[in-house]
């Protein structure tokens, strides 16, 4: 049911979103504490602010109510940015993010080290590259255990 309920929305919604201005970039549906939830979470160049997922979500819910894509079952709707520390995945997540500083934490360790802090240069295939100290780090998708924005305090 998940599964499905996913891909009826992003099926729908991506499109709708695109037209705000926005890039839907996953929907996730699953139990919380207070029952189901259905989350959409945009990227936009320029950040998210609230006033983005309320514009998202008040132009969204109608059309959720319409399509049902949950058959009649109750949810509640967030709208949410990726947040800082989001896991990059997918190819989207790589594309949107080129050229930012990331960190990449290895299942073993390469080069002495599990972790590295680099500017991502490009992912082809199942291939990640990073700039460190100048130079370029590849690393096999099955090496990475996490990539993620590397965030200054």
């Amino acid at each position: 049911m998940a599964g499905k309920v996913v891909t009826i929305v992003e099926e729908k919604l991506e499109p709708i979103v695109a037209e705000l201005g926005y890039e839907l970039c996953e929907v996730e549906y699953s139990k919380k504490p207070n029952g189901m939830n259905l989350t959409i979470f945009i990227a936009h160049p320029d950040g998210i602010k609230i006033e983005d997922c309320e514009k998202v979500h008040r132009t969204i819910d109608p059309i959720l109510d319409e399509i049902d894509p949950t058959d009649g079952a109750p949810y509640t709707l967030n709208v949410s940015s990726l947040g800082l520390d989001r896991p990059i995945k997918t190819d989207k997540d790589y594309n949107r993010n080129l050229g930012k500083m990331v960190t990449i934490k290895l299942f073993v360790n390469k080069e002495g080290k599990k972790e590295f802090v680099g500017k991502l240069i490009e992912k082809i295939d199942d291939v990640i590259t990073i700039e460190v100290d100048g130079q370029p780090v590849k690393f096999n998708k099955s090496e990475v255990a996490l990539c993620q924005l590397y965030i200054i305090f």
